[in-house]
């Protein structure tokens, strides 16, 4: 067993295991730790806990140190740099007449690499713009191209719900999402109903897919005979979300009744 916390470098990031050493930490806490990136300013999300062998990646790094106010205030003067360097990529972009569309900037912590994220419909050959920048920047360049949903996360913005993305807020990872996940929800498959602001199916439509299924499974079928207080009628529609069918009596009469008030359910499904 190894005792571990959880740390993360940005809002709703991935979340990676270090060693704690002695130093006492709690949820909430800046600290500088070495990453195969190098130097990184981060914060701790999952206070200190012991987890198996299998769960961390060795060999596992250490915690170096609480951040001092020396620490926030290089991190400060970083994102101030980011902001210029954004500026001057665009620029370049725009001279070497390149098809891609920048979205981010990041200084390492020790300012041992710029990363320039950017998203493109395909290949983009950038040889000659890393040059100008290396020249600019006088320390390493990366360049890496981002899908849609990253782009989204990054960017950030408002969901059709009116809140912020959940990407952006609280999904550290991306899940496969299917159309089978709406058509679980009896959800209308127009795309532009289903869809986020990236133009992939909503992350959203996960969240209650597993109960919505097992639900729909404790609840009879459309199309079932069953007998309500008033009536025997046939079932034309489900609420899986309150648990109710909608009987048709006869002559166009309907009615909504919950699931437990409907009699010889059971006998009917089989």
């Amino acid at each position: 067993m190894y005792t571990v916390v959880g740390v993360t470098f940005k809002e709703a990031g991935k979340i990676y295991y270090f060693d704690p050493k002695d130093i006492e930490l709690v949820v909430g806490d800046n600290v500088i730790v070495e990453t195969s990136r190098g130097t990184e300013f981060g914060e701790v999300v999952i206070p200190a806990h012991e987890v198996n062998e299998e769960e961390i990646v060795s060999p596992l790094k250490e915690v170096q140190r609480k951040v001092t106010s020396s620490d926030i205030k290089k991190k400060q003067k970083n994102e101030e740099d980011e902001e210029e360097a954004f500026d001057i990529c665009l620029r370049k972009i725009k001279e070497h007449g390149l098809p891609m569309k920048l979205i981010d900037v990041e200084y390492t912590f020790d300012r041992n690499k710029v990363i320039f994220y950017f998203t493109a419909d395909g290949r983009v050959d950038f040889r000659e713009l890393v040059k100008d920048l290396a020249a600019i920047f006088k320390t390493r360049i990366e360049l890496r191209q981002i899908g849609v949903r990253d782009e989204a996360k990054m960017v950030g913005g408002l969901g059709p719900c009116g809140r912020q993305l959940c990407c952006e807020t609280m999904l550290r990872d991306f899940e496969p999402i299917s159309i089978k996940m709406a058509k679980a929800q009896n959800l209308s498959l127009n795309p532009a109903k289903i869809s986020g602001i990236c133009g992939r199916l909503m992350c959203c439509l996960k969240y209650e897919c597993d109960n919505y299924k097992k639900t729909k499974k404790e609840m009879p079928n459309v199309g079932d005979e069953v007998e309500t207080d008033i009536g025997t009628g046939e079932i034309t529609k489900l609420n899986v979300v309150k648990e109710t069918v909608t009987v048709n009596l006869g002559d166009d009469d309907r009615i909504e009744v919950p699931v437990d008030e409907i009699d010889e359910v059971e006998e009917n499904k089989d």
